[in-house]
């Protein structure tokens, strides 16, 4: 099946697959005797889980080779996605789903004997990402190929990742996440592919022309994946780079008896692929940070122009044949990088450099925060980088003397290089991910140079992949998607809207809120009984799942729960709607209050969890180390979504969308994308509340507006209370918390409270009524088709990237 014509046209009909059961059977067979070197008898789950993922490979890598064959003999151009992050999650599923195999698969595994669900929950999450960055960069990758467009993702391929979540006492403690401790079935390693990554050292000057003399290196080492695109017929490939030493022993070292020293080399490189962002509260971590991020591009761009020269060998067509995205600040480096490769290995003057790197290289802005916007040091970059410092200065000059600009914008300011600024400078687009993001991005962070350069921002709002988040997360309403408009949505999410006439049919309302439940008993009776949480199915799930932050106010979450524990004590016998309250998510090892915000979570749900008179109403649950396996189980059984950042504060997020298209409600703010989910779902079908970003700076402004909120608010007086007095664990614990709560309070959260406590009772009034309560989940479900990541990369394809679909041959 081949999919031909430009971006708009790719829409994918449903999968049908040539394999049969008998087929499969004597394929998984084949491998758990040859691969695996085991008898049917002796097999453990493991066994033919791998046996099982290899059989699946096999079907993948057909369509990867003639997709990069065919890119190849029609010279397309490809897209280069770089990022720090690629969450991926489990991959047997989705491949299995994107191919085609489902009820094969089944069929096959049930003529071994074997427990389908066993063997793909044995698979364990790829430890690749941290939240909504790497996801969304997952589903960028399974869209690109879905739509034929040819692409590669770099990315890190950590042994550890970020880090394994487990709470002792309350308190988040971090350990190395292993999922490398066992064999990675979905990876080749690229011997061949390999590329020395310098550091440190200092500059020369030979024949006038700068030579890098590094004085540390690592080798970077290509580890192959192939995304499978929906349909089965093209493959992209996630280039992760490994790190390894340029030399294995100093063995003169080493025999002096000075073994440390002679391994040197070896935990140099281990060091850099090992963990996913590294607490750079030290200068170490820093240096640590910086040389993870360097690595990363700079094989990236080694790579990509060996391609390019080895198809091409005219640098002048680079634009033509090489689009680079930047996914955030993080590989800003690529600038002088690229800029570097081509002056100092190919010959060529700055100025052309220049164009060549501004015409293939974009940028993807994620965030608002400025201490987000990574800064080096001079000191360091210098240190670390030095050629790169000299590259950095000399893209400063010369942005400052082709514009005219003034003395206050610019890269490298009070001896700290800006690289959300480099970036931008160094892209010929900029984008935001989400409609208001974007306008905030034009008028806040990068106000200056917008000025400067009106027509380099451009809006590309998120989306996700209904492939993993709909038909593999959810397949009791994917049944019913099946069933009342056919199959066709997979692959075209527009084809949701058939379902807004049977919104108003009752009997479909009653399969929807039957499909729901069914999600919402195999989360209490696995995942919340696991807990020790008996959560009701027929109480509100109200779940919250992303990373803790400040800005997504977790911290607001909970004090509404102790605001509503507090109401129940007063009237037992009131009208309350049960709920079940869900956390999930990891805060940054050295971030001590959003740590802080987990140990509280935690010691409320200890107190409430266990409260005779409150339990039967209130339950709260926080299950550790939240992946995309949790999410794949929590997204699909939640009722409420909570997206309630401060306004103007989240650029997009992605998870909003992922429990839209699920059917459960929002209630959020006008932040990020929740602006178009409202706008595309309704706004009787969404639960609003709070200030909007404009209001929200205004009142941030006001000298004593956190401890004024807290007067005025009953109920928050009162959680707050609750807390300095001990009920929920040592009061001491939380003094820091409480007194940046009521002294600064620099995310609003008691100047929203009272809205957001009110929002959460018209939530309380909505659900009471079910059947109303899911004509409006239908809706949410049928007006989400605009969150595909289909559309997302077509828009970047059309609008940023010049890129276009490749059609097979026959």
């Amino acid at each position: 099946m081949a999919v031909s014509g430009c971006p708009d046209t790719c829409k994918r009909p449903q999968v049908t697959h040539a394999l049969t059961a008998q087929d499969l059977r004597d394929q998984i067979l084949h491998h758990l005797t040859h691969t695996q070197g085991r008898g049917p008898e002796f097999a453990t789950v493991f066994d033919w889980r791998m046996a099982v993922s290899y059989t699946v490979r096999d079907q993948m890598v057909g369509p990867w080779v003639n997709a990069i064959r065919a890119a190849r003999d029609q010279g397309a151009k490809r897209v280069y996605y770089l990022s720090m992050e690629f969450l991926i999650g489990r991959i047997l599923s989705d491949a299995i789903i994107n191919l085609g195999l489902e009820p094969a698969m089944g069929q096959a595994l049930t003529m071994l004997g074997q427990d389908e669900d066993a063997i793909l929950n044995d698979e364990p999450d790829a430890a690749l990402g941290n939240g909504g960055l790497g996801r969304l960069a997952a589903c960028f990758m399974e869209s690109l190929s879905s739509l034929n467009c040819p692409a590669f993702g770099y990315g890190i391929r950590y042994e550890h990742g970020l880090f394994r979540q487990r709470f002792e006492g309350g308190q988040q403690v971090e350990t190395p996440e292993d999922w490398l401790n066992q064999p990675h079935p979905w990876e080749f390693v690229r011997i061949d592919y390999s590329y020395d990554i310098g550091f440190k050292g200092h500059v020369d000057q030979v024949d006038g022309r700068a030579v890098w003399r590094p004085a540390e290196s690592v080798l970077a080492r290509a580890y192959d994946t192939p995304v499978i695109g929906w349909g089965g017929d093209w493959a992209n490939s996630l280039r992760l780079w490994g790190a390894h030493p340029t030399t294995l022993l100093d063995l003169h070292r080493f025999n002096a008896g000075d073994h440390t020293a002679a391994a040197e080399p070896e935990a140099l490189a281990r060091t850099l692929s090992r963990v996913l962002y590294p607490d750079d509260t030290t200068e170490a971590g820093k240096e640590l940070r910086l040389k993870q991020e360097y690595f990363l591009t700079s094989a990236a761009l080694q790579d990509i122009l060996r391609r390019f020269m080895s198809e091409h060998g005219d640098l002048d067509l680079l634009p033509e044949k090489v689009a680079i995205q930047l996914n955030d600040t993080h590989p800003a480096i690529a600038g002088p990088e690229l800029i570097r490769l081509l002056m100092d290995e190919h010959g060529l003057p700055f100025d052309r450099a220049m164009v060549l790197a501004r015409g293939v290289l974009n940028y993807t802005n994620h965030t608002l925060l400025p201490e987000a916007l990574e800064r080096w040091s001079t000191w360091l970059m210098g240190r670390v980088l030095p050629r790169h410092m000299q590259i950095i200065q000399m893209i400063d000059d010369d942005h400052r003397r082709t514009t005219g600009r003034p003395n206050h914008i610019g890269i490298v300011h009070g001896d700290q290089v800006h690289m959300g600024e480099l970036a931008f400078i160094m892209a010929g687009r900029v984008n935001g991910v989400s409609a208001l993001h974007t306008d905030l991005v034009k008028d806040t962070v990068f106000a200056d140079l917008h000025r400067l350069h009106p027509d380099r921002i451009v809006n590309q709002t998120n989306g996700v992949t209904p492939r993993r988040w709909l038909r593999m997360a959810n397949p009791a309403l994917t049944r019913l998607l099946d069933d009342t408009i056919g199959t066709g949505w997979t692959g075209d999410l527009d084809q949701l809207k058939g379902l807004e006439p049977h919104a108003r049919d009752a009997a479909f309302r009653d399969r929807l809120r039957s499909a729901k439940r069914d999600n919402k008993v195999l989360l209490s009776n696995g995942l919340l009984a696991g807990l020790g949480v008996k959560a009701d199915p027929d109480a509100i799930f109200d779940v919250q799942i992303k990373r803790i932050h400040e800005y997504k106010r977790q911290l607001l979450n909970v004090l509404e729960a102790i605001a509503l524990w507090a109401r129940i004590h007063d009237d037992p016998n009131g009208n309350w709607t049960p709920r079940v309250k869900i956390f999930g998510g990891k805060a940054a090892p050295g971030y001590w209050l959003a740590k802080s915000v987990i140990h509280l979570i935690n010691d409320v749900a200890a107190t409430i969890n266990s409260d005779p008179v409150t339990s039967k109403f209130l339950q709260i649950a926080y299950p550790p180390n939240y992946n995309v396996s949790m999410a794949e189980d929590l997204i699909p059984a939640a009722d409420l979504s909570e997206q309630i950042s401060t306004a103007g504060k989240e650029a997009s997020g992605t998870g909003n969308m992922k429990f839209t298209m699920n059917g459960a409600l929002t209630i959020g703010t006008l932040d990020g994308a929740n602006v178009e989910i409202r706008d595309h779902v309704g706004p009787e079908n969404f639960f609003l509340f709070g200030m909007t970003a404009e209001q929200a700076a205004v009142e941030k402004s006001r000298p004593g507006h956190a401890r004024a909120a807290i007067e005025r608010s009953e109920d928050m007086k009162i959680a707050l209370q609750l807390i300095a007095e001990g009920r929920f664990g040592r009061a001491e614990t939380y003094y820091g918390l409480l007194d940046r709560t009521w002294n600064d309070d620099p995310f609003l959260v008691a100047s929203d409270f009272d809205a957001y406590y009110a929002a959460q009772r018209r939530v309380d009034a909505a659900y009471a009524d079910q059947d109303d309560w899911h004509r409006m989940a239908a809706l949410n479900i049928a007006r989400s088709g605009f969150f595909s990541s289909d559309r997302t990369i077509r828009g970047y394809m059309q609008d940023i990237w010049d890129a276009k679909s490749v059609t097979l041959p026959d």
